[in-house]
């Protein structure tokens, strides 16, 4: 008899924390969706920070990845590429010769020897660097370093890659 009564204040008090839980779901799933990341990107010569950064791609040593918001810890290096950062409507390009990144509570450093951003690269002069290195590596003098003549044609020759890749997206 005293179990009839209770049951359906059981039933009620079941399906209000039930609701109330749901809510707090959607509100916290809310909030994490709202929380974009912090970029911050350090040469030797400049730094540059980008706040309410939607997505971040970049060219590891194993592969392209791309960090998205409440990404786990993360530190990797980076190869001679491409940097994109992604805030609204907007795509920020980078050419860089490698460096490290690393990921932490929304927040990504990336510490790089060289960077410059797809608008500022002087395409003459990556392309006069791209002709000279392979100018060095194909008469092979005694003197040369090919693992560095190789290394400034690659990062030549992405500087030119990116400022095209540009010029492609403006258009």
């Amino acid at each position: 008899m005293y179990v009839n009564l209770f049951l359906p204040f059981l039933y009620i008090e079941l399906w209000l924390i039930l609701k109330f839980n749901f809510y707090k779901a959607i509100i916290k799933c809310t909030k994490m969706a709202v929380n974009n990341i912090i970029v911050t990107i350090t040469t030797p010569q400049i730094e540059w920070t980008f706040e309410n950064v939607l997505s971040c791609s970049a060219q590891g040593v194993k592969g392209g990845f791309q960090i998205l918001s409440n990404h786990a810890s993360l530190l990797n290096q980076l190869e001679i590429g491409l940097i994109k950062l992604e805030t609204g409507g907007i795509e920020h390009l980078f050419a860089t010769s490698g460096g490290f990144l690393e990921v932490h509570d929304n927040r990504v450093s990336i510490l790089v020897e060289t960077c410059e951003k797809a608008s500022e690269i002087d395409v003459a002069r990556a392309e006069q660097s791209a002709e000279r290195a392979r100018h060095r590596l194909k008469d092979r003098p005694d003197d040369l370093d090919v693992i560095r003549a190789e290394l400034s044609l690659q990062r030549a020759l992405n500087r030119i890659r990116i400022a095209h890749k540009l010029e492609v997206t403006t258009q």
